[in-house]
């Protein structure tokens, strides 16, 4: 129940559901409140009416005849007979006592007088309506005073209370319509909340492709304030790391023309070693100088992407690191293929196998797929990482304390192009340090567009 309320188009379903449900019982008790009350003063008119004329046709019979009309105008629900001297006014008017007084105006007077134990069984409902008059035992003795003095005492039974609005169909009724809130609250949720998501999912694929396409700015005016500022956003982003690739780039080439002269004017140098130790430091600038430019290409790249299988890749980097003199074996298909940039791509894997030959002396190269996902997995034989630096090493420039070989190894670009390119792919790179000793790396590449 706690997961339910935690999805934001939950909380906006159940809102508006309750608050139309809540609307929706206030309106109906208020209707049935004022249908029982226009009920109740109907019926209450009527039975007023009806004493009203009786007692006016009462009024237009000779007093000596009164009795005889008196015995047979009785009937169910009302008996009347002409009032005797132990009759006697009660201090309070009932309600129908009040209404009747009204009705007749002032030549009459309406008022209360003690129910006797002879008038209610005088009355015999009908079999179908027994039920009805079991909610109606009381009866309401009534002493009226006539237009010429004599007085009446009236038995009646007070007005039916009206019937119970919640017939069985009614439940129906209501079930329909709660189906019909709750389709119309979860169609209101999902629309308002359709923009929300296609942010957040803007978002997480702005971590993966800074070149994904813009987020459409339509709809009402916070959503597309909304989807401007993230297009903006994402523009600036772009134009950022357009702009770092662009310096670091246009640095690294210009640096390869005064090197260049260099290697040319160390030609002439006569000392042999001398000659080697310098020769040596160019080479390596220029190495740098190469990282550089894979690395500025890494993160501004700007080759197209086309369909590529990956088994075929992954047989021609490997072919090529045997080929030259790289102990590397293979295991596993993947079968799948997938739209990419095919020399980033090789790049990545051929940086993440010569890591692991230049320190593990050798590499194994398993590929399998996992789901929506293509799993290359590379692991040498070399001592491995400090789990503690499993993470630095993705930061350019960074290089282990304790070499993991004699040699000093590169200029720390190799783990970030690789992980630039992984990321450009909608991918990871994860290292680990398996139980049997070196490194394994596992290269993930989502498979959106699936061709087996």
């Amino acid at each position: 129940m706690k997961s339910i309320f935690q999805s934001m188009t939950s909380r906006v379903f159940f809102i508006l559901f309750g608050g139309i449900l809540v609307a929706m019982l206030l309106t109906i008790g208020l209707a049935l409140g004022e249908r029982q009350r226009m009920i109740g003063e109907f019926r209450d008119y009527h039975a007023v009416e009806r004493v009203a004329q009786f007692i006016e046709s009462l009024e237009t019979v000779q007093p000596e005849l009164r009795a005889p009309f008196l015995a047979a105008a009785s009937g169910i629900g009302m008996h009347a007979e002409l009032a005797g001297t132990e009759d006697s006014a009660m201090e309070q008017r009932s309600s129908l006592a009040a209404m009747l007084g009204r009705r007749m105006g002032e030549a009459h007077r309406v008022v209360s007088t003690p129910t006797r134990a002879s008038d209610c069984p005088a009355f015999r409902p009908r079999p179908q309506s027994r039920k009805a008059a079991e909610r109606r035992t009381t009866c309401e003795a009534l002493l009226i005073t006539l237009g010429d003095g004599e007085r009446l005492r009236l038995s009646l039974l007070p007005p039916r209370p009206p019937p119970s609005p919640l017939r069985p169909e009614y439940w129906t009724y209501a079930a329909i319509f709660l189906l019909s809130i709750a389709a119309l609250a979860a169609i209101i949720a999902r629309m308002t909340m359709r923009p929300l998501k296609q942010l957040a999912q803007a978002a997480t694929a702005l971590g993966n492709n800074i070149e994904r396409p813009p987020l459409p700015e339509r709809g009402a005016i916070e959503i597309r304030q909304a989807a401007a500022a993230f297009n903006a956003m994402q523009s600036r982003i772009r134009h950022h790391i357009q702009q770092r690739a662009h310096i670091l780039a246009a640095i690294t080439h210009d640096l390869q023309t005064p090197m260049t002269r260099l290697r040319l004017r160390l030609e002439k140098v006569d000392d042999l070693e001398l000659k080697d130790k310098l020769v040596g430091d160019l080479s390596a600038m220029q190495g740098m100088v190469k990282e550089g430019l894979d690395l500025a290409r890494s993160m501004d790249s700007a080759e197209p992407m086309q369909p590529l299988d990956l088994d075929s890749l992954i047989d021609s980097v490997c072919t090529d690191a045997i080929d030259a003199g790289q102990s590397v074996t293979t295991s596993g298909q993947i079968h799948a293929s997938l739209r990419a940039r095919p020399l980033a791509l090789r790049r990545c894997l051929t940086n993440l196998i010569d890591n692991a030959v230049k320190y593990g002396q050798s590499a194994h190269v398993s590929a399998a797929r996992d789901g929506a996902f293509a799993v290359i997995r590379i692991r040498d034989d070399g001592p491995g990482i400090p789990e503690d630096e499993l993470d630095k090493v993705f930061e350019p420039f960074y290089r282990l304390e304790n070499s993991r070989s004699r040699q000093t190894g590169g200029t720390g670009l190799g783990l970030t192009i690789a992980s630039n390119i992984a990321e450009q792919h909608g991918g990871r790179i994860r290292l680990a340090n398996p139980r049997g000793g070196g490194l394994e790396v596992t290269l993930e590449l989502p498979l959106p567009a699936l061709k087996s």
